[in-house]
């Protein structure tokens, strides 16, 4: 089939990579334009720019999709179907309309649960036990198109990063799997109930609050891991916690491991960083100062004092 396909992160590039495999005649790929990046602010291509450049692949990185002229290059390409993952500019209608097939999206949730910006950082934050991907066609709601086909799997501890990577390896399998039966596949309307929204992450929620649960804490260590971290404050620093493991109990702090005096949310208790929460405790096993590389708690207080005592911020 004849293809654009138009994407921008990491998680695009497994898609990408099996449209090719597959002999698809992948006309053009659009992505984000390059943008400035580390202390030079030089401009850096997105992963899909550079996949495609090693593919031999000609790349359109327009800041918009609705200037007349763009919409005119895109329909000049003859398209059977437009293959989106993750591209970050709304597709407006002569866009949507100019493929014969279409335009397939790869979005990572069962839809229509966690429609919007962020699906697998919110499943993991509402302690969803499974998420997936769905095979969906665009219209201009958001993420309101009816499905071709969806594939779940199993949260099970992961954070974001790790889920993002298993999601975009489904994704690419069952997207080569519906174009190989276009066009006889019929799309399914979504049902009407179940639908729920997934806001775009905001730096401000990467803040720990430690009066919430162990459980809600730990979900977001692992919601906002790789970016933009979760963190505390302590002794003027930002220290992020990559990955922990929830203690259970009633009530915060050493109740919850029955010695001890109760401490306050956000209390450390110990001289290996557990920290109270409001029920139960959390104990981290990877952190990062700033500007430094991932390390444990014990390697950390080698070089960082957080006594038991602390409160954290």
């Amino acid at each position: 089939m004849r293809i654009a396909f138009m994407g921008t992160p990491d998680f695009a590039v497994p898609t990408l990579d099996a449209l090719a495999a597959a002999g698809h005649d992948v006309a053009a790929v659009y992505s984000q334009p390059p943008r400035p990046a580390g202390r030079g602010k030089a401009l850096l291509a997105s992963p899909v720019h550079k996949q495609a450049k090693r593919l031999g692949i000609e790349v359109r990185t327009p800041a918009s999709l609705r200037d007349a002229e763009t919409q005119a290059a895109f329909a000049a390409l003859d398209l059977d179907v437009a293959v989106v993952a993750a591209y970050g500019l709304i597709l407006p209608a002569p866009i949507l309309e100019a493929p014969r097939h279409g335009c397939l999206n790869v979005h990572a949730s069962i839809l229509p649960r966690w429609r919007g910006a962020a699906p697998v950082q919110r499943a993991i934050l509402a302690g969803d036990e499974t998420t997936g991907v769905t095979i969906m066609e665009m219209e201009r709601g958001l993420d309101t198109g009816s499905t071709y086909a969806l594939r779940e799997t199993a949260i099970d501890g992961k954070s974001a990063g790790e889920l993002t990577e298993e999601l975009a390896a489904i994704g690419a399998a069952l997207m080569a799997q519906v174009l190989d039966a276009l066009p006889g596949l019929t799309p399914t309307p979504q049902p009407d109930a179940g639908v729920t929204y997934a806001a775009k992450i905001e730096k401000s929620e990467a803040r720990l609050d430690f009066t919430r649960s162990a459980v809600d804490v730990e979900r977001r260590i692992r919601a906002f891991n790789p970016m933009p971290g979760a963190f505390f404050e302590y002794g003027g620093e930002r220290i992020k916690i990559l990955a922990a493991s929830v203690l259970p109990g009633e009530g915060p702090g050493p109740a919850a491991r029955g010695s001890g005096p109760r401490l306050s949310p956000g209390n450390v208790i110990d001289e290996t960083l557990t920290i109270a929460c409001g029920e139960g405790a959390i104990a981290p096993s990877l952190v990062q100062r700033a500007g430094r590389g991932v390390m444990t708690p014990s390697e950390l207080l080698r070089g960082f004092a957080i006594p038991a005592g602390a409160r954290l911020g």
